[in-house]
C-alpha cells in the first residue's frame, strides 16, 4: 500500500495533507500545554530552592495522555468532535455543550500544517530530506505559536532541534557538517551581537535568548550560507508587521513583539526556496 501511495502523486499529496492535518491538531495541543507545564516546573524548582514542598497536585495536563476539554465548561472533547477542521465546521466553531466560541486558530494551525507539509514533500519528494523537513516544519509551527502567545521559545524544543540538525548533517542530509556547525555558531552569535549592541545603545532588551537558539538551530539545519537570507527576511517582515500593527492601533510603540514567528517563517521559506532566492540574487547582482 505504501508503494502505491508513493507511486501515485494525487494519493501521495492527499496522504501528506491528511497527515499534516493530524499533526496540526497535535501541534495545537503542544502550543497550548507546553508553556503551563514549563511554568509549573519552574515554580516547583523555585520552591525546592526555597526548601518549600512543591505542590504536584496543580500540575497542568500533559501533552499526550490528557484529554482535551472546553476551557469554559470542562466538557471533555470526544474523538468525533476532534476531527481536524471538519469538526470545527460541523460545530460551527462552538462547544457542543456550552456553545462557547472555539478559537479559529485551531483549524488555522491544522490547515497551515497540512499545506506546509504538502509543499515540503512537493519540493523534496518522499525521501529522507522530505521526512526530516516535515519534522523541522512541525517544530517551527509549534515554536512560532508558543512565542506568539507567551514570548517564549523553550530550550527543551530549540536545543534538541539544533542538535538534530547537526546530527542529520553528519550524513549531509541538508548541508555538509562544516556548514552545519558554522551555521549553529553563526546563527547564535549573529543575534547575540545584535542583542548586546541594542542593549548598549538603548538600555533595553530587543529580543530574548530563545531567538538566538532558534536561529542557531536553523543554521545547523541549513548551513551558515542561509543565515543572511533568514535574518533579512525575518527582519523586514517583522518590521513591516510591527508598523502595520502600530498604525492600526493594535500594538503600542513600547510593547515588545515576539520575533520568533518571523524567524520561523523565514527559516521555512529558506528551507524550501532559499537556494532559488540566492541564485536569483546572485544573477541579478552579476547582471548589475
Amino acid at each position: 500500500m505504501i508503494e502505491t501511495l508513493l507511486e501515485s502523486t494525487p494519493l501521495l499529496f492527499a496522504g501528506v495533507f491528511g497527515f499534516g492535518l493530524m499533526i496540526g491538531s497535535f501541534l495545537n495541543v503542544v502550543i497550548l500545554r507546553v508553556p503551563p507545564l514549563l511554568e509549573h516546573d519552574w515554580r516547583c524548582q523555585c520552591q525546592e530552592l526555597l526548601q518549600l514542598k512543591p505542590n504536584e497536585d496543580d500540575r497542568p495536563p500533559g501533552i499526550v495522555y490528557a484529554r482535551s476539554k472546553c476551557p469554559k465548561c470542562d466538557h471533555h472533547i470526544s474523538a468525533i468532535e476532534n476531527i481536524p477542521v471538519l469538526s470545527y465546521l460541523v460545530l460551527q466553531g462552538k462547544c457542543s455543550a456550552c456553545k462557547a466560541r472555539i478559537s479559529p486558530r485551531y483549524p488555522l494551525v491544522e490547515l497551515t500544517t497540512a499545506i506546509l507539509f504538502a509543499l515540503t514533500i512537493w519540493h523534496f519528494g518522499p525521501n529522507l530530506q522530505g521526512l526530516t523537513a516535515l519534522f523541522l516544519t512541525a517544530f517551527l509551527i509549534a515554536l512560532a505559536g508558543i512565542d506568539a502567545d507567551h514570548q517564549l521559545l523553550p530550550d527543551n524544543m530549540t536545543l534538541p532541534l539544533l542538535w538534530a540538525g547537526i546530527l542529520l548533517n553528519f550524513w549531509s542530509v541538508h548541508t555538509d557538517l562544516a556548514s552545519s556547525v558554522m551555521g549553529a555558531i553563526g546563527g547564535y552569535l549573529a543575534l547575540w551581537s545584535v542583542y548586546h549592541l541594542f542593549r548598549l545603545l538603548t538600555g533595553k532588551e530587543g529580543m530574548g535568548y530563545g531567538d538566538f537558539k532558534l536561529l542557531a538551530a536553523l543554521g545547523a539545519w541549513m548551513g551558515w550560507q542561509m543565515l543572511p537570507l533568514i535574518i533579512l527576511l525575518s527582519s523586514v517582515v517583522g518590521a513591516l508587521f510591527g508598523l502595520i500593527l502600530m498604525s492600526t492601533g493594535k500594538m503600542k510603540r513600547d510593547k515588545p513583539m515576539p520575533f520568533g514567528p518571523f524567524i520561523a517563517a523565514a527559516g521555512w521559506i529558506a528551507l524550501i526556496w532559499g537556494e532559488q532566492i540566492m541564485d536569483h540574487y546572485t544573477r541579478f547582482g552579476n547582471f548589475g
